[in-house]
């Protein structure tokens, strides 16, 4: 799987010539973060496109990015790929709507989350 490890990478993973559209899945809107069952992802039309995770860091940082005071869950929280969570997320397309959506899965305890958010190129930071 392609490492992507910057803003620019990462736009550029995204760039597309086909518009993304309002998705009619089970994937719904994902503006911010949101749970999605494993039983709800629609892995037939969903592609790889890399990963953000650096395989060679054990442990990346739970440091947050929140400049304008947004919070995780926040549809205008910055992605910033170098801060959690998008340091653990992989990239994917739905050849659906043709958005591109990242997803990590958070574990706490005995609860394990995979998490869904649509990726917007103008959120993009480093």
């Amino acid at each position: 799987m392609k490492f992507i490890e910057s803003a620019d990478e990462l736009r550029a993973a995204i760039a597309s010539d086909q518009p993304a559209q309002a998705c009619s899945c089970a994937l719904g809107s994902c503006a911010g973060w949101e749970s999605l069952a494993e039983y709800r992802w629609p892995q037939q039309q969903m592609t790889t496109v890399g990963t953000l995770r650096d395989v060679e860091q054990y442990e990346p940082s739970f440091e947050e990015y929140h400049p304008q005071g947004t919070r995780y869950d926040s549809p205008d929280a910055p992605v910033a790929v170098k801060f959690f969570p998008y340091n653990r997320c992989e990239v994917w397309h739905c050849s659906q709507c043709q958005r591109h959506l990242l997803r990590y899965t958070e574990f706490g305890g005995y609860n394990v989350d995979h998490r869904v958010r649509m990726l917007t190129p103008d959120k993009i930071v480093d």
